[in-house]
């Protein structure tokens, strides 16, 4: 049985490399004291509480650690980049793109205002964070979670300057032009996978697309039932000109069709049923119909419509209750279906990781209004989420124990008083694998 020693051991030695970047002896101190914190099991993990637990009468001392000292936070990013690709990154991979909210009440706190919260499926007030999900064999781990500034905000210097905004962050971006900086950033640091994948939210863009395709990237993406497509027979109507010289823009030989009427058209021995992944009530079942087509998103015409682009993967599934999906997947002309089916729903790994992250680790229960508040939390959560799955996956063992389990287990090892760093007892070989040096 793994001991408390062990568990401090494996925490020092996966946090040393984030030690490091910190460079200044008491944010060394209160970094590993924050992460037991936000282990632990509080109902709320906002700094006051979290203080009491893990430092009764230093909250001054922690307020400062999280929302005043300044970290290196590129570096420190970097650094969980190197740990999450360590763990669950490689060929086989997947990078899930996404966002979560917190409804918040006011318009201090950084980034809050009117705009869709995912969590409430409505127009509230709320902040937004862009996310990148990292993940392997349904072992998810975050690598990004970026503030969305909506345009309240960055038209309004002065309410920037107030919360803190760096100046380089004061422009407006749309979430997918955030998505794609943070792809950037990750990828620089190492970061490795096979395909991007995303919601609707993203997959509606074509221009989110194009940016993934210009990047070399295999992407598979969500689409709305209206997204026009082709057929892969799709021609192009010879160009001539009017009897006034007007050059006539070639036309395709076929209608536009949406995906949805693409599903209504297609014949019953289309669809198969396939297993997307083993759930905690029994497999996970679903039909699906898998074609090539080209997607809609070439020149614009006169009339605002679009000429053929590439040829893509068009993707339906009818789950049993009816509900009906559609994706679009630039994954080779050769690939295998069930690929495809899995590749497209690994993404429900980053609902989970986000839900973890809430429920577990107190992601929305930051307080603080700042920027470098905001970020220095959600970078902590993402650490000690990082730190709860390398403990999941110690080598040899078949099955894995539950993220809430695992944070169960180690909270009461981690708020043990601990031995000196140079104590006799080894850390175990897995953490030597697993969690070791940059």
């Amino acid at each position: 049985m793994t001991s408390a020693q062990d568990h401090a051991l494996s925490l020092r030695r996966f946090l040393r490399p984030f030690q490091r970047v910190l460079g200044h002896a008491r944010r060394r101190k209160w970094c590993p004291m924050y992460l037991r914190g936000l282990m632990a099991p509080l109902e709320r993990k906002s700094l006051q509480p979290l203080a009491e637990h893990v430092a009764p009468g230093q909250y001054a001392q922690l307020h400062h650690f999280v929302t005043v000292s300044p970290w290196q936070d590129d570096q420190m990013g970097a650094v969980l980049a190197r740990q999450a690709q360590r763990l669950v990154g490689g060929h086989d991979a997947v990078l899930i793109v996404d966002d979560t909210a917190f409804p918040k009440q006011g318009t201090g706190s950084v980034g809050v205002a009117r705009q869709y919260c995912g969590v409430l499926g409505k127009v509230a007030n709320c902040q937004v964070l862009v996310s990148l999900t990292l993940a392997r064999n349904d072992i998810p781990v975050p690598l990004a979670l970026r503030l969305f500034l909506p345009q309240a905000w960055t038209d309004d210097p002065q309410r920037c300057v107030a919360a803190g905004v760096p100046q380089g962050h004061r422009q407006f971006l749309t979430k997918k032009a955030l998505a794609l900086q943070e792809i950037d950033r990750v990828r620089q640091h190492g970061v490795t996978f096979k395909v991007v994948v995303a919601d609707a939210g993203y997959g509606n863009s074509a221009a989110f697309r194009g940016a993934l395709t210009a990047r070399g990237l295999t992407w598979a993406v969500g689409v709305p039932g209206a997204q026009k497509v082709y057929s892969t027979k799709v021609g192009m109507l010879t160009e001539r000109r009017s009897k006034t010289g007007r050059l006539l823009v070639p036309v395709p030989d076929e209608p536009r069709k949406s995906v949805a009427q693409v599903l209504h058209d297609l014949p019953p021995h289309k669809w198969v049923s396939r297993t997307w992944r083993k759930g905690t009530k029994g497999p996970l079942r679903a039909r699906f119909a898998v074609l090539r087509v080209r997607v809609a998103d070439g020149g614009e015409l006169h009339d605002g419509s679009h000429l053929p682009g590439d040829e893509v993967w068009l993707v339906v599934e009818r789950r049993p209750s009816g509900e009906r999906k559609y994706y679009l997947t630039n994954h080779p002309a050769n690939t295998a279906k069930i690929e495809l089916i899995r590749d497209i729903k690994a993404r429900w790994s980053c609902e989970q990781v986000h839900q973890q992250l809430k429920e577990e680790l107190g992601l929305d229960h930051f307080e603080g209004r700042s920027w470098r508040g905001l970020h220095h939390h959600v970078l902590l959560c993402m650490m000690a989420m990082a730190f709860l799955q390398a403990l999941r996956l110690p080598l040899g063992r078949r099955h894995l124990s539950t993220l809430p389990q695992t944070r169960k287990q180690v909270v009461s090892w981690l708020m043990k008083p601990q031995p000196h760093s140079s104590g006799r007892s080894p850390p175990p070989s897995r953490v030597k694998k697993l969690v070791h040096h940059t």
